[in-house]
């Protein structure tokens, strides 16, 4: 006899479709902004909340998540907070932003949450909380953007980070090198710039970096820590 799917498995299977949908549509839309094709996969979110899901201390966390989408890692925050933690989602893409808060409002994933949770349709430069954040996920597509842009992008999140605060961000692998061969000199050299300026914050905040292949594309992630003084 073939097994039947639950109401609520078969419910989550339909959000998640929906959520690829809109990802899809936005990503033709505006792919600068976005940066792929298809939401984050279940490994890369588990990834990117490592410092959430696997933490020993259970004092309350401040969680910014840069970039949220249509909340593929917004959900595995929402799973692996305590019961005093709060997050900010955030998301300058008001589509997403709007599909993002009706997941946050219904959702079941965001149960135990909800009432924790704010969802900001703004540049992550305009968000920031009093007392400032122990936890930043990022989601940013960094390689589609300026050198400047992403300068400032990563010296806001420490500006925002409480001393000791993590910041966890991801990109893509082998972009450059494919761009090398198929893309415009220009752009080329402006994903350069803008690796260089990922490079320059890793090389002196960096604690760890993995890769994700249980992605498309392919991710590596960065940790980071804001020193404690």
């Amino acid at each position: 006899m073939a097994a039947t799917q639950s109401p609520t498995h078969t419910l989550r299977f339909d959000s998640r479709l929906r959520d690829a949908k809109l990802f899809l549509r936005e990503a033709v839309r505006t792919f600068r902004a976005t940066g792929s094709v298809v939401p984050s996969s279940p490994a890369l979110a588990a990834a990117l909340t490592r410092h959430l899901s696997d933490r020993s201390d259970p004092a309350p966390l401040a969680i910014m998540e840069g970039g949220a989408g249509t909340g593929p890692v917004s959900r595995a925050i929402a799973r692996h907070m305590g019961p005093e933690d709060t997050a900010d989602l955030v998301e300058a893409n008001a589509e997403m932003a709007a599909h993002l808060q009706g997941l946050v409002e219904s959702d079941t994933d965001f149960d135990a949450a909800r009432d924790r949770i704010r969802v900001h349709a703004a540049p992550v430069q305009e968000v920031s909380r009093d007392g400032g954040y122990d936890l930043i996920i990022s989601g940013l597509p960094f390689a589609n953007f300026t050198a400047e842009e992403v300068r400032g992008v990563l010296e806001h999140y420490f500006d925002v980070l409480k001393p000791g605060g993590r910041l966890s961000f991801f990109g893509y692998l082998y972009t450059k090198e494919v761009k090398a061969v198929i893309a415009p000199r220009e752009d080329y050299l402006r994903q350069a710039r803008s690796g260089w300026v990922v490079e320059e914050y890793v090389n002196r905040y960096g604690t760890a970096t993995e890769r994700v292949v249980a992605n498309v594309p392919p991710a590596w992630i960065h940790h980071l820590r804001k020193p404690l003084d």
